[in-house]
């Protein structure tokens, strides 16, 4: 039973090799511009929640 806990558990060899299939499917130019949008689609998730929050905590009677 231990045995089968253990292989679903990635490894180093897990990630090096998926590292290695990114890099091969988008090269090395692409990857920063990949991050890039990442970065800012998170950043704009994150701005979403705030802004959703601060509607949440406003007054019912108040005017926009």
């Amino acid at each position: 039973m231990e045995m089968f806990v253990l292989l679903a558990v990635p490894g180093i060899w897990s990630f090096a090799l998926i590292a290695i299939v990114i890099l091969l499917l988008f090269g090395g130019k692409k990857i920063p511009e990949l991050m890039k949008g990442f970065g800012s689609g998170v950043k704009e998730f994150k701005k979403g929640i705030s802004e959703d929050d601060n509607e949440d905590k406003k007054p019912k009677n108040e005017k926009e």
